[in-house]
């Protein structure tokens, strides 16, 4: 499992999204690393994790991670990662507190829950993939950029960042997208015990606000907040906004 760990300061854990890695998160690194220890996580497959053994589940992957950072960290998950960060809480990992940033315990739409994405999108990337991974790729990164006021700024530094660190296996990927499809953690929001904030892009077209909104309101001791004009990755055009809404976990004593 491959960590990038930078500044000095109380703990923070960075779990990145779908075929990304941890250097996704360089505008928010570049920010904190003075007054925080940044722990910036490669997810099992990707980047500098391409070749640990360790399989893309939220089990394997929550206990992986538990393993080589600290207990007393707040966890910042983006999109998979937050999923990987909302089971990490839910079950046991020991941390300060949690946030979801554009992320969902149920991507899905279901008949219960109306404000996820249609199961065919998911099912139609699965295929893509299958046929032409980069062009399936691509497609999903305009996807996570469309909305924001800043897309084409923000659709490019995803373009440049996904094989910064090399080629992520067509297994991982689809792994990764199964995950996001099957997934639904909103039975453990109800237990969490930990404070959480919840942060949504406005414009986000994969993660509607709305079930980051309704989301958060089952859970105990949370905060909602939207990023106006923002996507779904508000820390590459909005990473001050992103750092404001985060204020009440850096800073609990304020």
């Amino acid at each position: 499992m491959h960590v990038d760990v930078t500044g000095s300061g109380p703990d923070i854990v960075l779990l990145h999204g779908w075929a990304m890695h941890g250097g996704v998160f360089t505008p928010l690194v570049e920010r904190l690393q003075d007054r925080f220890r940044l722990h910036v996580v490669d997810l099992p497959g990707h980047g500098g994790s391409r070749a640990c053994d360790i399989p893309l589940t939220l089990p394997d992957s929550a206990t992986a991670i538990a393993r080589v950072v600290p207990e007393d960290a707040l966890w910042c998950g983006w999109s998979l990662g937050g999923l990987v960060a909302l089971y990490a809480a839910s079950h046991g990992t020991s941390m300060r507190s949690l946030a979801m940033l554009c992320a969902s315990p149920c991507f899905v739409r279901k008949e219960d829950w109306r404000w996820g994405m249609s199961p065919e999108i998911f099912r139609d990337f699965a295929t893509g993939l299958r046929d032409d991974w980069r062009g399936t790729l691509d497609r999903f990164l305009a996807l996570e950029a469309f909305g924001s006021e800043h897309a084409k700024e923000e659709l490019r530094h995803l373009r440049n960042a996904v094989l910064a660190r090399g080629e992520p296996a067509a297994r991982v990927l689809a792994d990764g997208l199964q995950l996001l499809e099957t997934s639904d953690l909103r039975g453990d929001l109800p237990s969490l015990t930990i404070p959480s904030t919840w942060i949504a892009g406005r414009r986000d077209r994969l993660v509607d606000p709305r079930a980051m909104e309704e989301a958060a309101s089952l859970a105990p001791n949370t905060r909602f907040s939207t990023i106006d004009h923002a996507g779904h990755a508000p820390f590459l055009t909005h990473a001050d906004a992103v750092i404001g809404a985060l204020q009440p976990l850096l800073h609990p004593s304020e």
